[in-house]
């Protein structure tokens, strides 16, 4: 069974090495639907936002734009090189009300009811234990505040995420995954039961229909290597990585797949009230 620390180490290692394609223009996918999360939350001018599992800073930079010179936002992720990235976006545009730090989606470091706003997209499903997740991440929420989770549908990028674990299971039979972490909660029913039975209020739960272009096949693997497939990756040596590689390439010019399915779920609830309590 695999412990919160395995989790953590798991999902800190991936991210790293994929920093170098995540923000690769074939993975415009992470600022869609960050953008798209922020969007649905009607952040006003002044608030206090968190954002964890920030990756690159998608997010945050879009709630930074919400809030205004008044408010703050804080990027929180596990990967120092993803936060290194967002950090060179906030110098490029000379903001001053954003800061990214390393933190624990289970232990966040920050203070009890600090923010009016507190969003994980993509990143809950990463622990076991999501409902612990659930309920550090509304700690860190006001009473009354807003919580937004996003997680993917189902059938994520397919049809080429078949064909990317069939090639790997073709080399490195033990590496092989018939499930992903994110299959637990990839249905509008499982996200809104995993958020009631922490308490959140006044939920809205909507499933989204959608593709991800693939122009070519090497932005593909630029998908793969920019997102959670590249720990399966980086454990293949270089012969057997260059045959997965092929393969992807392969199936994806022979199979003339022009876009693969890019399906969310975006829920969006508020903590309870200490009247409410």
């Amino acid at each position: 069974m695999t412990t919160a620390h395995d989790a953590k180490i798991k999902a800190a290692s991936t991210y790293n090495a994929a920093a170098d394609f995540y923000d690769d223009p074939a993975n415009s996918f992470w600022e869609r639907f960050s953008r798209r999360t922020v969007e649905r939350l009607g952040i006003a001018p002044g608030a206090r936002v968190l954002d964890v599992c920030c990756g690159s800073g998608a997010s945050a930079l879009s709630a930074v734009e919400k809030v205004g010179p008044e408010g703050f936002v804080l990027g929180v992720d596990l990967a120092q090189k993803l936060l290194a990235l967002a950090q060179t976006k906030v110098r490029d545009r000379n903001l001053r009300n954003i800061e990214f730090r390393m933190g624990d989606l289970l232990n966040l470091g920050v203070p009890d009811a600090n923010f009016e706003v507190v969003i994980c997209v993509f990143g809950i499903f990463f622990v076991p234990d999501m409902h612990a997740a659930v309920r550090e991440l509304c700690r860190a929420a006001r009473p009354g505040g807003k919580l937004a989770i996003t997680t993917w549908g189902p059938n994520f990028f397919e049809p080429a995420t078949t064909a990317f674990w069939n090639s790997v299971r073709d080399v490195r039979p033990d590496l092989f995954k018939g499930f992903n972490p994110w299959d637990r909660i990839s249905d509008p029913e499982s996200l809104r039961a995993l958020l009631q039975s922490e308490g959140i209020e006044h939920l809205d739960v909507v499933a989204e229909s959608g593709t991800h272009a693939i122009p070519t096949p090497e932005s593909w693997w630029s998908a793969v290597l920019g997102s959670g497939y590249r720990g399966t990756v980086d454990e293949l040596d270089l012969d057997a990585r260059e045959r997965v590689r092929t393969a992807n390439l392969d199936f994806i010019r022979n199979s003339d797949v022009r876009e693969v399915e890019a399906n969310v779920v975006y829920a969006v609830g508020t903590k309870a009230s200490f009247a409410a309590a």
